[in-house]
């Protein structure tokens, strides 16, 4: 059964609720951007269908690099990285857990996900 959660970048100009399995843990990827943010990730690919953002004015800001495809949203304003559509699975998303109003990360078992040899 699909749990709803609501979360925010820190100034709360961009927030968004997706709805996905429970989450139980979280993963840390090691290609060069993640590595650089350090940012705990949910596990699950979300489907857009499932993810609904809102952001203020022109505040939600995409840095890609590379091939272009995953593309890392963060807000223009106070320059959280919130989350980002998937190079694994392009068009599918990843939030940044931190973001989640509920989710304490620290208290999360975690994996590693290979994206630095990403083919």
């Amino acid at each position: 059964m699909a749990k709803k959660y609501q979360g925010s970048c820190h100034c709360g100009a961009i927030r968004f609720t997706y709805s996905g399995e429970e989450i139980q843990k979280g993963a840390y990827c090691n290609c060069s951007i993640c590595v650089r943010k350090g940012a705990l990730m949910n596990t699950e690919p979300i489907p857009p269908k499932n993810l609904k953002i809102k952001a203020e004015n022109d505040l939600l800001g995409i840095y890609e690099f590379e091939t272009k495809t995953a593309k890392h949203h963060f807000c223009k304003r106070c320059g959280i990285y919130t989350f980002h559509q998937t190079r694994s699975q392009p068009g599918f998303y990843r939030i940044n857990l931190g973001c989640i109003e509920e989710i304490d990360t620290f208290s999360l078992e975690n994996e590693i996900f290979e994206g630095k040899n990403l083919l």
